[in-house]
């Protein structure tokens, strides 16, 4: 009877080891072993998707290569470093990229309708010389 009591609690481990090894694995690990579960026996399938809904397990692992402490921790120029200074630095660093960024796009644009204003006065230069030589051309007839 000694053994069997000493069995019973590794016994009773077992589904939190099973859980805490899937949460190793993130969402992946746990779509994998609801995906086996429904190909060997749909119960347990169906059972891993109800512990997954009733647990927020869709949500509690990682999901989509973002891990749920950077999600917590998004700034608008990405993850913080927890050290502000360079905190500073890397959003000064980046507003300063982005105006430069701005500044040589709307210098590309006006480098792009520079040239196009010299080839439109191009074509209208050669459509008034071809214009004024057609009336002579009929004067001489």
């Amino acid at each position: 009877m000694n053994q069997t009591a000493s069995f019973a609690p590794a016994l009773l481990s077992l589904p939190r080891q099973a859980r805490d090894w899937l949460d190793s694995y993130g969402n992946r690990g746990w779509i994998a072993a609801m995906v086996i579960g429904f190909i060997f026996f749909w119960p347990a399938g169906l059972a891993l998707v109800a512990y997954m809904t009733l647990t927020n397990r869709w949500k509690d692992t990682e999901m989509f290569g973002m891990s749920r402490r950077c999600k917590s921790t998004r700034s608008p120029f990405g993850r913080t470093s927890g050290n502000s200074a360079f905190d500073a630095y890397k959003a000064e660093t980046l507003k300063r990229l982005e105006d430069e960024q701005a500044a040589f796009e709307s210098f590309l644009k006006r480098l792009r309708d520079a040239k196009d204003k010299q080839e439109f006065d191009a074509f209208m230069e050669n459509r008034a010389r071809r214009v004024s030589a057609e009336p002579a051309d009929e004067a001489a007839r």
